[in-house]
């Protein structure tokens, strides 16, 4: 029994020996590759997640926005604020007209928070946005409880209601994109060289019919 029990420890202490030395010339044969600084490939013109927001701009939103579609979102601010012109302030301030006023000074009769009476500026449309977008983000110890709009097309449609309710100054221009632009030009050049080829063509008709 004794014989069979060292025969079977000479056997395992083998077999770890001849693991140590496999594992010893593997390394030296295929060394551990050391990790790359950068993982993965890089393709040009796909922003990584979590970079910068590729959706429309607010000038495109505001653009091709509704306004009817922004009264069902007001929907969700009716409970603090009036709209219609004279209206009472409530839990919040009357908002006839707020487009291009001043910040925290377009409804005298309402108080408003210190933390939004610092803030400055004027509710351009993009003050707006922001605005609608995160309250407090925009304004830290705003009075207003409202989380905000994270639908970026809910804010644009809101703020186009907003304007029907005492104007405002003239929507920010869509920006023209330099291919856009180029495509078209490449078009108009193809139109007008293909009308100069027919008029040619109708004039060496009428050459040849006159020599007839």
């Amino acid at each position: 029994m004794s014989d069979r029990l060292n025969t079977i420890f000479g056997w395992l202490l083998f077999a770890g020996v001849v693991a140590l030395l496999l594992r010893f010339f593997t390394g030296l044969v295929m060394p551990d590759a050391e990790r790359p600084e950068q993982l993965g490939y890089v393709i040009e013109g796909v922003e990584l997640a979590g970079g910068e927001d590729t959706g429309p701009s607010l000038a495109e939103l505001l653009a091709t926005g509704s306004a009817a579609a922004g009264e069902g979102v007001f929907a969700k601010c009716s409970a603090c604020h009036t709209i219609e012109q004279g209206g009472e302030a409530g839990i919040g301030p009357n908002l006839y007209g707020v487009i291009g006023t001043a910040i925290a000074s377009h409804d005298p009769s309402f108080a408003y928070s210190s933390a939004l009476a610092d803030h400055g500026g004027e509710w351009t449309y993009e003050n707006l946005d922001a605005w609608l977008d995160s309250p407090r983000a925009f304004a830290n110890g705003t009075k207003m409880s409202f989380a905000g709009l994270g639908n970026e097309e809910e804010r644009a449609n809101l703020i186009l209601y907003l304007r029907e309710f005492g104007g405002g100054p003239e929507l920010p221009e869509v920006p023209i994109v330099e291919e856009v632009v180029a495509e078209e030009g490449a078009a108009e050049e193809g139109i007008e060289a293909e009308a100069e080829a027919e008029q040619n063509a109708a004039a060496e008709v009428e050459e040849a019919t006159e020599e007839v």
